[in-house]
C-alpha cells in the first residue's frame, strides 16, 4: 500500500503552539523539556500495532519545512513578530528528538530535547495517531453516518437562530485538530460550517485551515506554557503570577484569553487579580463543572468592580453544540462568550473516538503537573512532585499521576 502522508503541511496545527512557541523561544530559549503521549481509554486495538505507520509518518513529519507562502500568512498575524517568522524559516523537526516504541500493547511516544525544537509535536503526534487509528475502519460508513450528524447539527443552529437575542451573540469555533478523525474530514466539517452557520461559526483553531478557508485562527494558551514555568526557577507559589506577566508583556493587548485550570480555578483565580483581571480580555474553561466555573468568573469580575460586559468566557471542555447552547442561555445575558468544540466536530463519525494526550511532563529536568479542575484529567509522572504543588495550593487530594 503506497504511503500516505497525514501531515502535509507544518501549518496543519493549532494556532496556540505558534502562539506560545514564539514567547519560549524569546525568553526561555535554553528550557530543556519531555513530553509524553499518554491513551486515557481502551482503544478497539492495541496502539502499538501502529508502531511501524507512525515512524514512518515522524520520518515524514521530520523532512517537511516551512514553505515562503505558509510564513508569510504567519507573518500577517500581527502578534507573530519577525525574528520568530525568521527562526521559522530555517527550522525543521528534528527526528533525534522524538521517540517511539512499544510496550505490551501501549504505544509509547516520547519528544525529549529543547523545548523550542520539540514543543510542536505535540498536536502533530496526535493527528497521526487518531488518522492511523481510523484508516482501519470503514472509511464509506464513518463519512456517511458523519454527514448525517454535521447535517442535524446545522438543522440545530437554524433552529436555535429563530429564538430571542440575547445580549450577546453566540459563537462557537472548531477546536478539533488533536481529536480529529483525519484531516481531510476536519476541512470538510470547517468548510460546510462556514458555509451553512456563519453567523455562528466563527474560526478554527487550525491555521492551515484559517488560512485556505479564509477565516479566523482561533487561540492563546495551553497548559504546557503555564506549566513550563514550574520548571523555571523560581518559587513555585508564583509560577503561574510569572507564565501571566511574561505573556502581558509578549503580546501587550493581544491574545487576552487566560486559561484557568492548571492547579485549578480557584487557585488561578487568587493569582488573578485587578493588575490582570484589566489586561486579560478574558478566561477559558477546560475542566469541572462549566456552570460553576462561569459563575466563579463571573463573581471574581464583580469583586474586581470589573464590567464582565467586556469580558469574555471561553468554554473548550468536551463540549457538543447541546451543551454549549444551554451553556450560552445560561450566560448570554451577562457576558460575552465563546465556545471550542473539538471532538464532537472533528470526530463525531459513529466511532468511538480516542482520548489521547501529549503533555509536557518535564522542563529542564524538573517534574511538572497540571492539577486541573476534573480528577481525572490531572497529568503527572512524579508523585511526590504532585503532592507537593497540591500542598502549595493547597489543594488536598486533588488527582492522581498519570
Amino acid at each position: 500500500m503506497p504511503f500516505a502522508p497525514v501531515i502535509r503541511s507544518l501549518l496543519d496545527t493549532d494556532l496556540y503552539k505558534f502562539t506560545m512557541w514564539q514567547p519560549m523561544l524569546h525568553r526561555h530559549p535554553r528550557t530543556q523539556a519531555r513530553y509524553r503521549f499518554v491513551c486515557r481509554t481502551a482503544p478497539a486495538f492495541p496502539l502499538a500495532n501502529l508502531l511501524a505507520e507512525v515512524e514512518l509518518q515522524l520520518d515524514h513529519l521530520c523532512s517537511l519545512a516551512f514553505r515562503g507562502d505558509e510564513l508569510a500568512y504567519l507573518g500577517s498575524l500581527r502578534f507573530m513578530r519577525s525574528d520568530f517568522i525568521d527562526f521559522l524559516r530555517i527550522f525543521s523537526f528534528q527526528r533525534d528528538f522524538i521517540h517511539a516504541s512499544a510496550q505490551g500493547d501501549e504505544l509509547v511516544i516520547e519528544a525529549i530535547g529543547p523545548q523550542v525544537h520539540v514543543m510542536g509535536f505535540e498536536i502533530f503526534v496526535l493527528s497521526i495517531v487518531n488518522e492511523l487509528y481510523f484508516r482501519r475502519f470503514d472509511a464509506a460508513a464513518a463519512q456517511a453516518e458523519g454527514r448525517r450528524r454535521l447535517q442535524d447539527k446545522i438543522a440545530l443552529l437554524r433552529q436555535f437562530d429563530t429564538a430571542p437575542a440575547l445580549a450577546h451573540p453566540f459563537e462557537f469555533f472548531d477546536f478539533g485538530v488533536r481529536r480529529r478523525y483525519a484531516g481531510a474530514w476536519q476541512r470538510e466539517v470547517v468548510a460546510t460550517l462556514l458555509q451553512a452557520v456563519p453567523q455562528f461559526f466563527k474560526g478554527t483553531s487550525n491555521v492551515l485551515l484559517a488560512r485556505d478557508l479564509g477565516t479566523v485562527p482561533i487561540g492563546t494558551m495551553g497548559h504546557e506554557y503555564l506549566q513550563t514555568f514550574q520548571g523555571l526557577g523560581m518559587r513555585l507559589r508564583d509560577f503561574q503570577r510569572a507564565a501571566l506577566e511574561e505573556w502581558v508583556q509578549e503580546y501587550r493587548g493581544d491574545l487576552g484569553i487566560a486559561l484557568t485550570d492548571t492547579v485549578g480555578m480557584a487557585a488561578f483565580l487568587a493569582d488573578f487579580d485587578l493588575y490582570f483581571a484589566k489586561l486579560f480580555d478574558g478566561l477559558r474553561q477546560d475542566s469541572g463543572d462549566p456552570v460553576a466555573w462561569g459563575e466563579q468568573a463571573l463573581a471574581h469580575y464583580a469583586r474586581l468592580r470589573i464590567d464582565a460586559h467586556g469580558k469574555r468566557l471561553v468554554f473548550s471542555d468536551g463540549l457538543d453544540l447541546p451543551r454549549a447552547l444551554a451553556l450560552y442561555r445560561h450566560f448570554g445575558d451577562r457576558t460575552q462568550l465563546g465556545f471550542g468544540i473539538g471532538t464532537n466536530l472533528t470526530n463525531d463519525v459513529g466511532l468511538q473516538p480516542l482520548a489521547i494526550v501529549m503533555k509536557l511532563v518535564e522542563a529542564n529536568g524538573q517534574p511538572v503537573a497540571k492539577l486541573s479542575d476534573t480528577p481525572d484529567k490531572a497529568l503527572a509522572t512524579d508523585e511526590t512532585f504532585l503532592a507537593y504543588l497540591r500542598q502549595v495550593f493547597d489543594m488536598k487530594g486533588r488527582g492522581q499521576a498519570q
